[in-house]
């Protein structure tokens, strides 16, 4: 069927609607800018709408990193009742938990009141390049296809589109050419907390706990302060002997973690992510599509285990399934400055940061092996506004997934707090552009002034270790 091409102009364009893009995008628009945010699927939210939790928001220490918009979704996901809170694992982090059914109105909810124009059910098709400056991108719907103009445009696509087809360098996963696992979170409802942790006392050995070195509980004391939490925050070891033993038996596939997450108190549901399908390039849609029959084949030989031998879960059910698979790695644009494994590592603060992150440095492989090194002294670090600038481009940003790092440093900024907060930064930046006028090129933003205003807004870059 041929379409007529119609054409839209708006200031701000923002392609993808996971949590760097809706961050972006309410950032440009609360800041005055005119923003279209489109994504391919039927809901913005991305993997905040899975029940996985947000990892990144605070460092070991206890110290939140992350603010501003993301402190605005969390406020409001709390004032719904979906808001489980932020929580020590006792293993390496903290992280934040939520309701994910709830968390999708929150997320709507902010968006809409941010001033944002939302076009859902429409894909990126193509783009127009005159040098070094993206004029527009066509989106594909079913009603017809759109010529968006934009002033700024920011790629929050996740695997980089925009900027890869407007002639941005990349990478993509390692450098043989193998790709982190692909996942698929899921839900179990009427959990009992009380059998659970009881087994957790009992049985040490299962139990991972005490990684990261800034902890300086012993392996019992960290057990213990599970224990007395209450909440079904568990990760039981692929390496322990229940989940050894199940793979012998053909009861449970390898795996590092099976990772549980309180998502409601009142419907004593958690998430579980612990699915793993390795040899997936995730920007072929064929091989993404072929993953998802043998990852729903995973959920369900893990709810049974879970019925069948882990204390608690006897009664449970099966309560959900995320939305669509999750992705860790694809490509990663090159920008002017690319986030090193060092600068992760050693907690590197920068003058021209204007997000931090705190994750762990976090490379998953096949089976149950899995990359983890904790950041220095429990701390945090900085993400320069130039590795959100793509080699080449003029007006486009990048924010998310797809931003500029190296794949261990990716391995650390790819979680959801740490994208919001690139978002904040970039939407915010493009904003700025617009109301001086100065949209030539991204690489024209006072960064200071750009830093000063990402402040009043919440943002944290500022008093962390």
């Amino acid at each position: 069927m041929t379409q007529r091409l119609a054409t839209q102009h708006w200031d701000v364009l923002v392609i993808g609607g996971g949590s760097a893009g809706i961050s972006a995008a309410a950032s440009a628009a609360r800041n005055g800018a005119r923003t279209l945010l489109v994504d391919a699927g039927p809901m913005i939210g991305g993997e905040l709408l899975s029940g996985i939790p947000i990892d990144g928001c605070l460092n070991t220490r206890g110290e939140w990193v992350v603010g501003g918009f993301l402190r605005e979704l969390l406020d409001e996901c709390e004032l719904l009742g979906g808001y489980v809170g932020h929580m020590f694992d006792w293993r390496t982090i903290w992280v934040v938990c939520c309701d994910p059914e709830i968390m999708k109105i929150a997320v709507m909810n902010v968006v809409r009141r941010a001033g944002v124009h939302l076009l859902l059910y429409s894909f990126a098709e193509d783009v127009v390049v005159d040098d070094g400056r993206v004029k527009g991108v066509v989106v594909l719907n079913k009603m017809q296809r759109t010529l968006m103009t934009a002033d700024v445009v920011i790629d929050c696509s996740g695997d980089g589109d925009i900027a890869v087809a407007a002639g941005a360098p990349f990478e993509a996963g390692s450098p043989s050419g193998e790709f982190q696992p692909v996942s698929l979170v899921f839900r179990m409802q009427g959990v009992d907390p009380g059998p659970l942790l009881e087994f957790v006392r009992t049985h040490p050995d299962d139990i991972a706990v005490c990684e990261n070195p800034w902890i300086k509980q012993t392996r019992d004391e960290c057990i213990a302060e599970l224990v007395k939490r209450g909440l079904p925050k568990v990760f039981l070891r692929g390496d322990g002997p229940l989940v050894s033993s199940a793979v012998a038996r053909g009861e449970m596939y390898p795996t590092s973690l099976v990772a549980s997450t309180p998502v409601s108190t009142q419907r004593r549901e958690v998430s579980l992510n612990t699915t793993r399908l390795s040899g997936i390039d995730a920007t072929r849609t064929d091989q993404l599509s072929g993953a998802l029959g043998e990852l729903m084949d995973q959920v369900w030989m893990c709810a049974n285990f879970m019925k069948k031998r882990v204390p608690g879960y006897e009664h449970a059910h099966f309560a959900g399934i995320a939305p669509r698979i999750g992705i860790r790695e694809t490509r990663r644009i090159m920008g002017d400055k690319v986030l090193a494994y060092e600068d992760v590592m050693e907690a590197r603060k920068r003058e021209d940061g204007i997000a931090k992150g705190a994750h762990h440095v976090d490379v998953h492989g096949a089976g149950s092996s899995q990359l983890r090194q904790p950041i220095r002294d429990g701390g945090s670090y900085d993400i320069p506004f130039g590795c959100l600038i793509p080699r080449n481009l003029k007006n486009v940003f990048i924010a998310g997934r797809c931003f500029s790092a190296t794949r261990e440093a990716h391995g650390s900024a790819r979680v959801m707090g740490t994208c919001m907060a690139m978002g904040q930064a970039v939407g915010t930046a493009a904003a700025l552009m617009v109301e001086t006028g100065e949209i030539a090129d991204v690489r024209a933003v006072n960064v200071e002034l750009l830093r000063d205003r990402l402040g009043a807004q919440g943002a944290i870059l500022e008093g962390t270790h």
